[in-house]
């Protein structure tokens, strides 16, 4: 009963009440997401019923009716009149906007409009800048330590990861860790900046306390999401972006929102009771490491998003573990240290697009045990990437475009309007 207790505690700390968590966004087509839950519901032995969800890739011809298409660029210009209505000078709140889309875009929906009132509530509270810069704290030919001066995440993000791109081109490798920061949203993002210039890329944050280390009664390390991202050739690439606990917080509240059981391996209730009910999870209780409990290896998430501490909150002189605000509270300034890595493939041996290749090529190529094909980290996103693009925009739950008319309501903006409904 891992999963139970966490759900209920983050929805506690959140700004929405449970009735409007609920209606947030609950995919509208599931298999429309870049990992979807193909559900049985098959009890496991020795267990609570759940619905056993085992992940599938799946790519679907259609949308499903109700949705919403929203254009990318009409979704920008919402989440822009947003962030400016409370206070966010024009330029931050274009490359919030920007993380945002590309979250949607690529079928990430917690990350992306799902997100947008945090980022409100957090400028509008105070305990995030909308203006302002990162000021560089000490800087060597191929390293750089920042302080992000509480600004928004993805301005913060933006400014080391360009400055890594820079050193890496000079000095081939470059690596630059900030303290002062906030939610940078999805972390792809930041790696892929590093790619498109021809390069490898990886990022690091150490998020508020949700994990429960391996044997620990208590939480003390985020969800602390790592991602690498490197070109193929012929516009192939690789994006590696994952948690280093069992599942992202969002995939809980998604949970939640549709009134389905968790699996056990996922989270524990207050106090680290074993629980399959999202509430628990969430209001009172956190996430086991990848791998869950101990006897499944669970140690070596531990191990993982200590590591991404150590990048992230230790390196960079931030807060880190348990001293990190919890989960959307607005007590005090988040200060989450991020760490922001360019490589330059050149500086190594020649050929590395080419042999990235073969090897993207050579797992794809791989005999399936049943009907998915095996794919390499990103294909699901870029499957999404295309649907968008098929529809015409981004395909949302109503209820989430319920939810967007209310914030637009609340702030006095025109609404995001929607292109047609499916």
């Amino acid at each position: 009963m891992l999963v139970k207790t966490v759900i209920g505690r983050l929805l506690a700390r959140s700004s929405h009440p449970a009735s409007t968590l609920n209606a947030l966004y609950k995919p509208c087509n599931p298999n429309l997401s870049a990992l979807i839950f193909a559900s049985s519901s098959t009890p496991l032995a020795g267990h609570h019923h759940y619905q056993q969800q085992s992940l599938r890739y799946f790519h679907t011809k259609n949308a499903n009716p109700g949705e919403k298409i929203v254009e990318p660029k009409e979704a920008k210009r919402f989440m822009i009149d947003c962030m400016m209505k409370v206070g966010t000078v024009e330029s931050h709140a274009e490359q919030l906007a920007d993380v945002l889309v590309a979250a949607d875009v690529r079928g990430h929906f917690s990350h992306g409009l799902n997100r947008l009132d945090m980022y409100i509530r957090d400028v509008k509270e105070k305990v995030c800048k909308g203006s302002g810069e990162p000021t560089i704290l000490k800087e060597r030919a191929a390293s750089a330590w920042v302080d992000g001066n509480n600004l928004l995440g993805p301005v913060i993000g933006n400014f080391c990861m360009d400055l890594a791109i820079k050193k890496a081109k000079e000095a081939g490798v470059g690596w630059v860790v900030t303290r002062g920061s906030n939610h940078f949203g999805i972390a792809g993002w930041y790696s892929m900046r590093a790619m498109r210039e021809g390069l490898m890329g990886l990022a690091f944050t150490n998020t508020s306390p949700i994990m429960y280390p391996t044997r620990a009664s208590a939480p003390a390390i985020g969800t602390n999401p790592l991602t690498l991202a490197a070109n193929g050739t012929k516009g192939d690439s690789f994006v590696l972006d994952m948690a280093t606990t069992a599942v992202a917080v969002g995939k809980v509240e998604i949970a939640s929102r549709r009134g389905e059981k968790v699996p056990e391996s996922w989270g524990v209730a207050r106090g680290g009771i074993p629980s399959i009910e999202p509430a628990e999870i969430i209001t009172g209780g956190g996430l086991l490491p990848l791998g869950g409990h101990e006897i499944n290896s669970g140690y070596k998430g531990y191990g993982l998003g200590a590591l991404v501490e150590i990048f992230c909150g230790i390196l960079g002189g931030s807060h880190w573990g348990p001293h990190i605000r919890k989960w959307m509270s607005t007590a005090t300034d988040a200060d989450l240290g991020q760490c922001f890595i360019a490589i330059d493939p050149e500086a190594f041996a020649p050929n590395f697009h080419e042999r990235m290749q073969e090897f993207m090529d050579t797992m794809r190529n791989l005999k399936p045990i049943g009907d998915d094909p095996v794919l390499v980290a990103g294909d699901p996103e870029m499957r999404h990437t295309k649907f968008v693009e098929k529809c015409g925009g981004i395909p949302y739950h109503p209820n989430q475009i319920i939810f967007a008319d209310e914030i637009s309501q609340r702030l006095d903006i025109p609404k995001m309007r929607v292109k047609r409904t499916v």
